[in-house]
């Protein structure tokens, strides 16, 4: 919630101005979300509506807006078209009762295994995606309108120069808004996309039946919309949290995800997330609390009951302008300028990730980008060597060096040939770490070539818990003082 003490006037008149331009720049997105799903434009506003004060009031990172995204409603596109708005709002509920579940157990902490090329890749991706609907919205609508745009790209860009008092987007809608309205221009506006106008959401339970045929449809999709949800957000978090140096709580933002989710659907709304567009705004305006989005939410549901033909007068080319240099911004251009010093594999992810993202769908992306750089890890991983070979005599030590798991039990066996080797051998795995049951398997397949070649093999330094789990091997196995404590990962453990 709020914490008030050591607020001062300048933040809250900053806080207050950006939640203003926060809840405008969130309208045509609402809208044309609602319009891509098949659903009625108020049902978006409404969405946005209540999961941004939400999130706003208990979200893990102040100053992050959420509302109606346009990965979920990709989701929920299907959803709607075959089986109507009931199944829409159960799939709502089940995701945000999902994405609580997911927050108290603490598994948001697990956002922290998608590497910083899949971060990069899904922020360029969400990029030029928000670009080309922007483009999308202006395209062919004659030179106005691309006057009107550029006029509102050069006050966000430098307007800042002149004075910060007013946040740069705010002075962007008014003066775009001003010179349309002031001369009467026939350009598109706000009230052209859709109705907007409505009444305040009201409680009313789905009207498709609770029954196992219901759940068996709605089921899968309220997983998807979770975790496309949640994997948006933490990201989203993770980009403020490098531009604000200050950490959020994923755990938290979790829990108020799914709440305001699940509340959504218990008020005939779709579900959302957070929207990195409008977030970047907030945060650039000056909006770094909790005050910005929740002023934001409510700004935004006074529009829709009240001030709706005003707001309906606003020149779309203002909005559009202001969201083309929100995506400049957001576009990680540094990670551009390091692509021919970055690894080829980190290349790939980000790549990958980002063509995913545009194309399809950001938790296939995300879960690509993940995976890729698992396996470019293991492959990494997967060196075991021997670092040192001395042979007096009949006695030969090996002594090793890199992990023995999975990845690298092929190479550890092609590493020794027993039919060359003295009669005895000593390996020393002192450098060398058991990961897991498939290593453990592959010491004993060696030893058991030693045998069956007649050698006298033995294995020093190994842990006591990987001693335990050796079959063939386990006899031969010297117990040294300095032995290493760890624990291998077994497939029944």
């Amino acid at each position: 919630m709020f914490s008030p003490r050591g607020l001062k006037l300048s933040e809250v008149k900053n806080e207050t101005l950006a939640g203003f331009v926060v809840a405008v720049s969130m309208i045509p997105e609402a809208v044309g979300f609602s319009l891509v799903a098949g659903l009625s434009p108020i049902v978006g506003l409404h969405t946005a509506f209540i999961i941004g004060l939400v999130t706003a009031l208990f979200g893990g990172k102040p100053g992050m807006v959420s509302g109606a995204a346009g990965s979920i409603v990709v989701v929920l596109m299907s959803l709607a078209a075959q089986h109507g708005m009931g199944y829409v709002l159960w799939a709502t509920i089940f995701a945000g009762m999902i994405q609580i579940l997911i927050g108290v157990f603490r598994l948001g902490k697990f956002i922290r295994l998608v590497p910083l090329p899949a971060v990069h890749g899904f922020v360029n991706g969400l990029a030029i995606v928000i670009m080309l609907a922007q483009l999308h919205m202006i395209a062919g609508q004659g030179p106005l309108m691309y006057g009107l745009v550029l006029l509102a790209i050069l006050v966000v860009v430098l307007f800042p120069k002149l004075t910060k008092i007013i946040p740069a987007s705010l002075a962007a809608l008014i003066i775009v808004s001003a010179v349309a309205i002031g001369f009467n221009l026939h350009t598109l506006r706000v009230g052209d996309l859709a109705d907007i106008s409505g009444a305040l959401p009201h409680f009313s339970l789905p009207v498709a039946p609770f029954n196992v045929e219901m759940l068996k449809v709605v089921l899968p999709y309220a997983v998807v919309i979770a975790l496309v949800g949640l994997i948006e957000s933490l990201l989203t978090m993770t980009v403020l949290d490098e531009m604000g140096n200050q950490k959020g709580n994923g755990n938290r933002e979790s829990i108020a995800q799914g709440a305001g989710n699940a509340i959504c659907g218990l008020f005939g709304c779709f579900a959302g997330c957070a929207m990195i567009g409008q977030s970047i705004i907030n945060f650039t305006s000056g909006g770094r609390g909790r005050i910005s989005g929740t002023v934001g939410a409510i700004l935004l549901i006074l529009f829709v009951v009240s001030l709706s033909g005003y707001i309906g007068l606003l020149p779309v080319a203002a909005l559009a302008g202001i969201m083309l240099v929100v995506c400049y911004n957001t576009f990680e251009w540094s990670s551009l300028r390091r692509l021919r010093r970055m690894p080829k594999a980190d290349v790939l992810v980000m790549l990958i990730v980002t063509v995913i993202t545009i194309f399809t769908d950001l938790a296939v992306a995300v879960i690509s980008g993940v995976i890729i750089s698992a396996l470019v890890f293991a492959w990494q991983q997967a060196r075991i060597r021997i670092r040192e070979h001395k042979t007096k005599g009949d006695l030969t030590v090996y002594k090793l060096d890199g992990p023995l798991f999975f990845g690298s039990a092929a190479t550890f066996a092609e590493l020794f040939n027993p039919e060359n080797d003295p009669q005895n051998v000593v390996l020393d795995f002192a450098g060398t770490r058991v990961m897991d049951s498939s290593g453990v398997e592959a010491i004993d397949k060696l030893t058991a070539r030693y045998l069956d070649a007649g050698k006298t093999i033995r294995l020093r330094h190994l842990s006591n818990d990987c001693v335990s789990l050796l079959k063939k091997a386990g006899p031969f196995c010297s117990h040294e003082l300095d032995d290493p404590q760890y624990y291998v990962a077994e497939d029944n453990l």
